[in-house]
């Protein structure tokens, strides 16, 4: 067989609509598309999704409530008052958490919220924290750390 013997499989291709050949070929005049209109016009119409200047539904759905967060962060979280029983001068991470029992399961990284009061100077390492823990850790003498 040669490039120039190939030819479509019999029955798999059908010869093109002529249209706007005259009333007597059935699409004439019109050709198909009606009289006047948007969709009557040359050029692709209007774009999937299109509800003529209503709000798409693909646009209104994330407004409502009780959608999820796509991508959303997982974060182990802990109070900044958990943290007052520890020894001064500890360097807290999810790790030492979990090795003294405060934090039981790993559901990601350390962010420390803010609270409850904190008295002992800490050096504390998480992944986030809030405004008022940083500000509570400062305040008892400690350091925060971002890792």
């Amino acid at each position: 067989m040669k490039l120039h013997e190939l030819k479509p499989k019999k029955g798999s291709t059908q010869r093109p609509r002529r249209v706007g050949r005259g009333i007597a070929a059935g699409q004439g005049a019109s050709c198909g598309f009606g009289m006047r209109g948007q969709k009557s016009r040359s050029g692709s119409g209007t774009r999937p999704g299109f509800e003529g200047g209503q709000m798409p539904l693909y646009r209104r759905l994330p407004k409502l409530k009780h959608f999820p967060l796509i991508n959303q962060k997982e974060y182990t979280v802990i109070n900044v008052k958990r943290l007052a029983d520890l020894e001064p001068n500890t360097e807290v991470t999810l790790e030492v958490l979990m090795k003294k029992g405060i934090v039981t399961s790993n559901d990601g990284p350390l962010k420390i919220l803010g609270d409850g009061e904190l008295n002992v100077s800490l050096k504390v390492k998480a992944a986030a924290f809030t405004k008022s823990a940083k500000t509570k850790i400062e305040d008892a003498g400690g350091s925060w750390e971002l890792t």
